[in-house]
């Protein structure tokens, strides 16, 4: 508010001071009888008459941001804003019939009713132009302010939703881990314990993330292998899994869980259904200055559109909060058998971020 202040008030001195340097050229090349102007002569009189309107417009700035014209109180602003005109119009008539021996408008000086009937004429209408201006300023900083709490509401919402949404996807991923140790503990128990020993692990890298909004790939990675170490050793001999990771994106900023859900979608809905074997590969490469990420498996039961539960919405949604339209999220049947859950992110690298913060 101060610096807006300081450079409102340093605008209204910059204006005047050019509009008395017209002036002042303006009288340079004007013709008198009697008369001839030094340059001297008329730079004083050009600047004393428009310095003299600052502190009228600044009186005028104040009054308009104190009673602006706005329902519903207009007639009582235009009333108030209508003295402050006056006070002006009087204010230049003393000033100038007190400082004519300086500035020498007038080479006799009038009577004070002439004076003042020609401060009238010439300042009136410059009054008013003032107040409107200082309205237009009051209005587009009102528009400005009003702009940036829309906008801090907006990511007050954005950060409650996504809140919101973590919230949601850590009981669902909870849930079906558990699951997964409680259809083991019986049949293979030292696989039950390795379970338990990852999903620990899990959960303490999930809870040390719980307040970022995004972490680096790096890290996502290593969150998603604890929770397939956990599948296999559930599913033992039925899942393998091939990792194809570009070297250069280890500092890539990602939303976090976001490939583990895809990871559980596919052994779920296809390596789980499967007798034989199943194959899980997790990709990323960067294309076009694009981050891209891949979960793939080598095929199951169900059509692809079976597969939008929770996790899959959950993302959905967190990558709209995050990103706006700046992504994709697709599930491809592939040629060879299988299905493909597809993410095109823009690639932020974690040195920019704390760069930029």
């Amino acid at each position: 508010m101060q610096r807006r202040r300081f450079l409102l008030l340093a605008a209204i001195c910059v204006w005047w001071t050019l509009e008395g340097l017209m002036t002042a050229g303006s009288l340079l090349t004007m013709q008198f009888s009697d008369e001839t102007l030094t340059f001297g002569a008329a730079l004083r009189r050009g600047l004393l008459s428009a310095w003299l309107w600052i502190p009228c417009s600044l009186g005028l700035l104040w009054l308009v941001e104190r009673f602006p014209i706005e329902r519903p109180r207009i007639a009582r602003a235009v009333g108030v804003l209508m003295l402050g005109t006056f006070a002006v119009i009087l204010f230049r008539a003393v000033s100038i019939y007190w400082a004519n021996p300086i500035l020498e408008w007038y080479a006799t000086t009038p009577a004070f009713s002439d004076v003042l009937v020609t401060s009238v004429l010439n300042n009136f209408l410059l009054s008013w132009l003032n107040i409107g201006a200082f309205h237009a300023v009051l209005y587009a900083h009102r528009a400005y302010d009003r702009q940036r709490q829309a906008e801090q509401l907006q990511a007050r919402l954005a950060e409650t939703q996504l809140d919101a949404l973590r919230a949601q996807l850590d009981p669902h991923f909870l849930f079906n881990a558990l699951n997964s140790i409680a259809e083991t503990i019986h049949r293979d128990p030292v696989a039950a314990d390795r379970m338990l020993v990852g999903l620990g692990e899990l959960l303490r890298s999930s809870l040390e993330r719980r307040e970022t909004r995004v972490v680096t790939l790096d890290e996502e990675l290593r969150l998603l292998r604890h929770y397939l170490q956990i599948e296999q050793a559930r599913l033992g001999d039925r899942l393998s899994v091939h990792w194809e990771i570009a070297p250069d994106l280890d500092d890539a900023l990602v939303p976090p869980l976001l490939l583990q859900p895809l990871a559980e979608n596919a052994i779920r809905h296809a390596i789980a259904a499967k007798i034989a074997p199943g194959h899980l590969s997790v990709l990323a490469w960067r294309e076009d200055g694009q981050l891209w990420l891949a979960i793939r498996d080598d095929g199951g039961a169900g059509p692809v559109k079976d597969r939008n539960g929770v996790g899959l919405q959950n993302i959905r949604a967190r990558l709209r909060l995050l990103y706006g339209d700046d992504h994709v999220l697709e599930l491809q049947p592939r040629e060879d058998g299988g299905t493909e859950a597809r993410v095109r992110l823009p690639l932020t690298r974690g040195v920019r971020m704390r760069e930029a913060a």
